[in-house]
């Protein structure tokens, strides 16, 4: 059993401020994505390569729900020793799973959309349902053969202590896998920000060929749909990746030996994995925005409730009011 000095540098501690957070991603992230499921739930047809991605994009974010509870408990100092293994093996790679699930079929709806207007009618084998249901499935199983191994690797028995991190539970094996799947995972991310970009950058450049035409206003939303997918994707993944890799060597405890460089390192990934695991909370945002059908029916919904609220309000109104003027006829007979 591997043990862990106490007097050595504790870059654990004071995660409490983090949770929080955490908490306010959970409650917000969860009810917008019930409300999507719901939405998509109603929709009868999902016949649109973007309903496709949004769909697969939703599933993502529910893995995500069932593992923040987990950390924040675990952040919080207050879970037992086995839940924490746990959260190391199982839930943890549940958020990166997430996060590039995430990155990858963001990188597709910019990529859809952007294909969408510029070519006009034409339809790639990209763009249809059939063939965007196969390359989710395959991105699935592409995410889960980098991030399932993390969680059924062997672990190494380390004694109970506060200075214990994920890593330290990692056999060699382990470590190598994960050092492995960290670089794997930022070319993921940079091939797919190539895409974000390049789709916004030909979308820009269709606005300005077309201004003044009557096909600005659509080309027009259409980048304002593609700028929100850019600007959740920035906003999520952006600073956690500039981090990750000198994270990552610290890691080691070999290459970044500085204790307070270590231990800022970690607060500095710990604050911008907060801004991936948010993705959660722009999520709904953008199925409203981006799919039609979605938007249409939390439409319909939302006015046949409104419209039902109104017509009970208006029944209770006049049951209130007839007794009055009941009273009003009876007197009026009595006084003749």
């Amino acid at each position: 059993m591997a043990s862990i000095n106490s007097s050595e540098c504790n870059i654990y501690s004071q995660m409490q401020p983090f949770t929080y957070f955490y908490y306010l991603i959970f409650l917000i992230g969860f009810i917008g994505s019930c409300f999507a499921l719901w939405a998509f739930l109603k929709t009868k047809k999902h016949s649109k390569c973007m309903n496709v991605y949004l769909i697969n994009l939703l599933t993502a974010d529910f893995l995500l729900t069932l593992a923040l509870p987990v950390k924040i408990i675990v952040d919080l100092g207050v879970a037992p020793w086995k839940l924490k293994i746990f959260h190391c093996q199982v839930t943890a790679c549940l958020i990166y799973i997430n996060m590039y699930l995430s990155i990858i079929f963001l990188g597709f709806l910019s990529m859809d959309r952007c294909l969408q207007l510029t070519k006009g009618y034409k339809i790639y084998r990209i763009q249809e349902p059939t063939f965007a249901k196969m390359i989710s499935a395959v991105v699935w199983l592409m995410v889960l053969f980098i991030m399932v191994p993390n969680m059924i690797i062997p672990i190494t028995e380390v004694k109970e202590s506060p200075n214990v991190g994920c890593i330290d539970f990692k056999t060699k094996v382990g470590r190598d896998w994960h050092v492995f799947t960290n670089f794997i995972c930022t070319a993921i991310f940079l091939y797919f920000s190539a895409m974000v970009l390049i789709s916004n950058f030909l979308v820009i450049r269709l606005l300005f060929q077309n201004k003044g035409t009557e096909d600005y206003p659509s080309v027009k939303k259409a980048l304002v749909n593609i700028l929100l997918v850019t600007a959740s994707y920035i906003i999520c993944f952006l600073p956690y990746h500039i981090v990750r890799i000198p994270y990552t060597l610290s890691q080691s405890k070999i290459i970044i030996t500085d204790c307070f460089l270590r231990e800022s390192l970690y607060k500095a990934k710990e604050s911008t994995l907060l801004f991936g695991v948010s993705n959660l909370c722009f999520d709904p945002i953008l199925y409203f925005y981006l799919s039609k059908t979605f938007r249409l029916t939390m439409t319909k919904h939302f006015v046949s409730f409104k419209r039902r609220h109104v017509s009970l309000d208006d029944q209770e109104m006049h049951e209130e009011k007839m007794p009055e003027f009941q009273v009003s006829d009876e007197t009026a007979i009595l006084s003749t």
